[in-house]
């Protein structure tokens, strides 16, 4: 649990640069990558700039709206594969498309099966498989719920230059956290509700479990 008081250490811009991207579905756009020193995990995680986020930030800084600003977690088999057991993929793909019409940032931050890693969250399916939900089969590994931290997302927000956002999630938890890490969440953006008959159960533990803001009956 992360507390108000937490003092988040500075880290600075390592490297950025130009990337062309390209969707499967077709959808293309450009994004600046922007790599860091200082992040306190050690790990490789990615900030994308998307669309006219220099002028989203001088429009902040004038006292417009924050810009719009999704903390994605990794997940290979969502995003890569196009696995249907969770949404992630789709909200990743959906994610870019709306930050580039407004102007904002990804955050591409390397919490593979919240925070468990890639093979224990494979194990975590197989549990599933088995009759538990995405947050028993967790606990029955030994693992928390949910081990993602958001200070590396609070670092890199900050390095960028964005102390308030606009927060392109479901997910409550993520909000909790940025909050006290000292990033203002000036608006709660939910996104679409991506529903499978592959994850359906996936989604109600989600819903029913952490309150994300999941509507599956308009779905």
């Amino acid at each position: 649990m992360i507390e108000s008081s937490t003092v988040v250490p500075a880290a600075t811009e390592r490297t950025r640069v130009r990337v062309p991207l390209r969707f499967a579905d077709g959808y293309s756009t450009t994004a600046d990558v922007v790599t860091f020193d200082g992040l306190v995990d050690g790990r490789e995680h990615l900030l994308l700039g998307l669309g006219d986020w220099q002028g989203a930030l001088l429009r902040q800084a004038a006292g417009g709206e924050a810009p719009l600003v999704r903390p994605h977690s990794e997940c290979l088999t969502g995003d890569v594969f196009g696995s249907e057991r969770c949404d992630c993929g789709p909200q990743l793909r959906e994610a870019v498309e709306r930050i580039a019409e407004e102007g904002g940032f990804l955050l591409y931050l390397r919490q593979e099966g919240r925070g468990i890693g890639l093979y224990a969250k494979l194990d975590a399916y197989a549990l599933q498989d088995a009759g538990l939900d995405t947050y028993e089969a967790n606990l029955a590994l030994g693992h928390g719920e949910d081990e993602r931290d958001y200070t590396v997302a609070a670092q890199m927000l900050a390095a960028a230059g964005v102390d308030g956002i606009r927060l392109l999630s479901n997910n409550p938890d993520k909000a909790r956290q940025l909050e006290a890490l000292g990033i203002r969440v000036t608006a709660h953006v939910p996104t679409a509700v991506h529903l499978s008959e592959a994850n359906t159960r996936y989604l109600e533990a989600k819903r029913d479990h952490t309150a994300h803001t999941l509507d599956l009956s308009a779905a």
